[in-house]
């Protein structure tokens, strides 16, 4: 009984070391401005614009695979503009600034 403990005391902590090493090798640096561009889109994830959702198509403003935001229709003129001043005013974690239109 005592050797099935201990190996399983030693296994889990060998595991829970790897996972430690592997979570800092291996992370992945997000941009912070999709979420605030997330909270600036209506919220319907219609689809309309022809990304999966409001979260696909805040991924792909700030990745710069857009460059208008007129593709979202429901959104408002006035929430359009706080995005395109959001992006041309904040650096990304690359230190790029987006050059948006409407």
């Amino acid at each position: 009984m005592f050797q099935a403990i201990l190996v399983t005391l030693i296994l889990g902590g060998a595991l829970g070391l790897a996972l430690g090493v592997a979570s800092i090798l291996f992370a992945v640096e997000e941009d912070n401005r999709v979420e605030v561009v997330i909270e600036l889109l209506p919220g319907y994830n219609c689809g309309g614009c022809g990304y999966p959702g409001c979260a696909g198509f805040a991924e792909a403003i700030v990745a710069m695979e857009v460059d208008r935001t007129t593709l979202c229709k429901p959104c408002k003129q006035d929430q359009r503009n706080k995005i395109i001043e959001f992006l041309n005013t904040t650096a990304g974690s690359d230190g790029s600034v987006h050059q948006l239109a409407e």
